[in-house]
């Protein structure tokens, strides 16, 4: 959300700082290849962030990325599935060094919304796919403790919180469970709706806000001018006992966003 965020470009240090400064209790990491969090970050360095974080008074509330995007576990060359099973193993370890319990994965996909040149994967082989990484980096969040939350997003797979539900349940781990996106679900369904179906498997939440009307992804909108019903997810987060972090995802960085969104979360969950 920060500026120089997205490109991760921005300082550790700096992004905690002004979200300290926002009134935010805690901020979300991102790992990728390249930037200031790679996976290939040494243990000192994790190390020094928390350090860093502690000193500042901001918690870390989990670690994100988005690299599975474009270097999928599903994709159909082996050599980027096995490049991105190493990836994920590094980050779990990552997560863990940074003191936190929890990994956004994204699982794989069908196709990549926002690349058109990318392969297109059958449904079923993306399924199988996608439980053979998982099971490849299962060890390491079994060791670890770090929770592989699995995030519904727009990769036309696991398009049911039931199929969602039942793919979590399939690996009878308790470091497999969902990193929960309120508003990506707002174009096919209700997201008080997935709260209760996944419910206890829920490791983080997401939210942003979405109009329906809009239907792309130019529907995304800042909190509270889409079609989220946020009493309502929050009666289902109370409903199941939710007691974790729930994070703004706001992107890209816009002038007046960072404060705008502090502002909305706090009326929202006051």
């Amino acid at each position: 959300m920060f500026e120089g965020g997205l490109e991760a470009e921005r300082p550790i240090a700096d992004a905690m700082q002004e979200a300290k400064r926002l009134g935010f209790d805690a901020i979300e990491l991102a790992v990728a290849s390249q930037g200031v969090l790679t996976h290939d970050a040494a243990q000192v360095q994790c190390e020094e962030i928390v350090t860093t974080a502690r000193q500042i008074g901001i918690e870390i509330s989990g670690l994100a990325s988005g690299e599975n995007w474009t270097c999928s576990p599903t994709s159909n060359d082996p050599d980027v599935r096995l490049k991105s099973i190493v990836f994920n193993r590094k980050a779990l370890r990552i997560a863990k060094w940074l003191c936190t319990d929890a990994y956004l994965y994204v699982p794989g996909a069908v196709d990549v919304f926002f690349w058109p040149e990318a392969d297109v994967v059958p449904y079923d082989v993306c399924h199988q796919r996608a439980c053979e990484a998982i099971r490849q980096i299962l060890p390491i969040a079994e060791e670890t403790g770090v929770a592989i939350g699995i995030e519904n997003v727009w990769n036309k797979f696991l398009l049911s919180p039931m199929e969602m539900r039942d793919f979590i349940d399939g690996f009878d781990s308790k470091v497999i469970g969902a990193y929960f996106d309120v508003g990506n679900v707002l174009l096919t369904g209700y997201p008080e709706h997935w709260i209760r179906i996944l419910s206890h498997r829920i490791k983080r939440v997401h939210v942003k806000d979405f109009k329906r009307s809009v239907g792309t992804v130019e529907g995304f909108v800042d909190l509270l001018e889409g079609d989220v019903d946020f009493r309502a997810v929050k009666t289902a987060l109370a409903d199941i006992g939710y007691d974790g972090y729930v994070t703004a995802e706001m992107l890209p960085f816009e002038p007046g966003r960072p404060e705008e969104t502090a502002q909305a979360m706090k009326k929202i969950f006051k």
